[in-house]
């Protein structure tokens, strides 16, 4: 397993970890000049379930692969956190504002992966 699969796998994990849902794996791999190789989009029902989510995944990268975020944006509202992972940018949403910038539609040319919701 590369280093991306293995951080995308950690990623979910610290996602699944807070109950987050409706995960989404963006494959920009075929599309020229991205800002990175994948997108994992994901939401939770509250800013403080969102912030929680946000803590989780940098826990749980942190921990199990050694990786740290280069930055995080958006915690101070928590409706659309993003988590720069070089090669992985995490958005962590609020479903309304999820919905209004339906990041899945802009990028409809990439290979889309849903991750099945954990109960």
């Amino acid at each position: 397993m590369n280093e991306t699969t293995n951080l995308i796998e950690k990623i979910i994990e610290g996602i699944q970890e807070k109950k987050g849902k409706q995960i989404v794996i963006v494959n920009l791999t075929e599309i020229e000049d991205t800002i990175c190789k994948y997108f994992i989009i994901c939401q939770g029902n509250s800013p403080s379930q969102v912030l929680s989510i946000v803590d989780s995944i940098k826990e749980h990268v942190r921990k199990e692969t050694g990786i740290k975020a280069y930055g995080i944006d958006g915690q101070r509202n928590a409706q659309w956190v993003a988590m720069d992972y070089s090669d992985v940018i995490v958005h962590v949403f609020l479903p309304e504002v999820r919905n209004f910038y339906n990041l899945e539609h802009l990028w409809a040319d990439a290979k889309l992966t849903r991750v099945p919701d954990l109960d």
